[in-house]
């Protein structure tokens, strides 16, 4: 066989594998979730950027406490928000406080942000550090703590799950803590944990997906599928209450003697 035929071949199956690629949908699901295993060293000493603009690294914030990192776009259109506002509100329902027991982060996952966008995140989760970073040291760092996500180039979004890592003082992976509100004892209980140097179980957690809706495919992914499944279900059950209500009401009542 020439080596013409032989280039020939190989240009046609790589047109073939790029045009398959390209048939395949995306799949958000696919793409995004966590595969962190408790114990998990995180890379403390890669380069980030703060909100104002300093270089920081998470060892200089955490200063020997555990550390509580939540992954999102700064600018997020969906749920980022909503998870940064829920580990607020956890935060301020446990007694462990941000800055002095803990250090808190809202982890920026997309290179192209800047100290500005960082600064949105950071006035709506007070008493936490914001970073932004170059795509080398945000990778080491999601990559470690088995945080996947992916960038959808049809909508402009990176699909990544709602979650918050909640890591030992050296930098160990203790806990993750899924959704968009943790709730304030999980937050307490992982804390305890972590401060000890004791790392926990991932277990079966619900992964809620940060996502939007694909005006292509015409439906939402992730959480407002969930949450229009769940609105179903509580419908069809007040349904039934309410027609069960109405049948004993029209009943006849029995005279007593």
């Amino acid at each position: 066989m020439s080596a013409r035929v032989v280039a020939l071949a190989a240009a046609a199956a790589l047109w073939a594998t790029q045009a398959l690629a390209r048939a395949e949908p995306f799949d958000p699901f696919g793409a995004a979730s966590i595969d962190g295993r408790p114990g998990m060293q995180i890379p403390l000493d890669a380069p980030f950027v703060d909100a104002s603009g300093h270089s920081v690294s998470l060892r200089t914030l955490a200063h020997g406490r555990p550390l509580v990192i939540a992954p999102v776009e700064h600018h997020c259109p969906n749920l980022c928000g909503l998870t940064l506002d829920g580990l607020a509100q956890a935060v301020a329902g446990q007694t462990y406080q941000p800055g002095r027991d803990f250090t808190l982060v809202a982890l920026g996952i997309n290179p192209r942000e800047g100290a500005d966008a960082a600064r949105a995140s950071q006035q709506r989760l007070s008493h936490a550090d914001a970073l932004v970073g170059s795509a080398a040291s945000i990778g080491a760092v999601t990559r470690a703590l088995g945080y996947r996500y992916a960038w959808d180039a049809r909508i402009g979004q990176y699909a990544h799950l709602a979650a918050v890592a909640v890591l030992t003082p050296d930098g160990r992976l203790s806990h993750w803590l899924y959704g968009v509100a943790p709730s304030s004892r999980d937050l307490h209980l992982a804390l305890t944990d972590a401060g000890r140097g004791r790392l926990g179980s991932l277990g079966d957690q619900i992964r809620l997906l940060c996502y939007h809706f694909d005006p292509q495919a015409g439906r939402y992914d992730g959480v407002v599928m969930s949450l229009a499944r769940g609105l179903g279900v509580a419908t069809a059950a007040a349904l039934v209450i309410l027609i069960g209500a109405l049948l004993r009401r029209g009943r006849p009542r029995r005279r007593t003697t």
